[in-house]
């Protein structure tokens, strides 16, 4: 839901330089606290990589603090947010210990969150409308209330992800 409130912002002519500020730091703040509270369920080592994924938040939050430098793409955090709702999801689903995908999810997001180029095929990147938006979340909800949908919803976000990395990655490097 967190996606809906820069477009509402825009659409009800609402949109301030203070209301992107508060933005970023608020999704800061709830991404950084809920990212420890998994790490430190799943133990000292996770506990330990989500304090990395932890202060990757807080650096990347704090080089965005100027929304007229900040190209609204989508947010490796809320990607981060994502990819940890899912392992959790299919850990209960499929009856595994979550931990060693969590620091993995927790390694490569923070990975991303420093990449200098954007993520163009991440989902959220892509949508752009309070419609498509509005799908991604309802997708979410599916995954969580209806647990069969969740490994092809998952694969869906994930694979987005894994592409749109690799690929800023080649397209860098040309």
């Amino acid at each position: 839901m967190d996606d809906l409130d820069g477009i509402l912002a825009i659409k009800l002519d609402a949109k301030s330089e203070f209301g992107a500020r508060m933005d970023n730091v608020c999704d800061a703040v709830s991404h950084s606290i809920l990212i420890m509270f998994i790490g430190l369920h799943y133990g000292t080592i996770c506990g330990i990589i989500a304090l990395i994924a932890v202060a990757a938040i807080l650096i990347r939050s704090v080089t965005r603090l100027d929304p007229a430098l900040t190209k609204s793409a989508g947010s490796a955090t809320n990607e981060l947010i994502r990819h940890t709702f899912f392992a959790l999801l299919l850990a209960d689903l499929f009856s595994f210990d979550p931990t060693l995908t969590l620091i993995i999810i927790f390694l490569i997001n923070t990975i991303t969150m420093f990449v200098p180029y954007p993520l163009p095929y991440l989902i959220r990147s892509m949508t752009k409308s309070a419609t498509a938006i509005t799908f991604v979340n309802v997708s979410l909800i599916l995954a969580w209330l209806v647990p069969y949908t969740a490994p092809v919803i998952a694969a869906g976000f994930i694979f987005a992800y894994l592409y749109s990395f690799i690929k800023a990655i080649i397209n860098h490097k040309k």
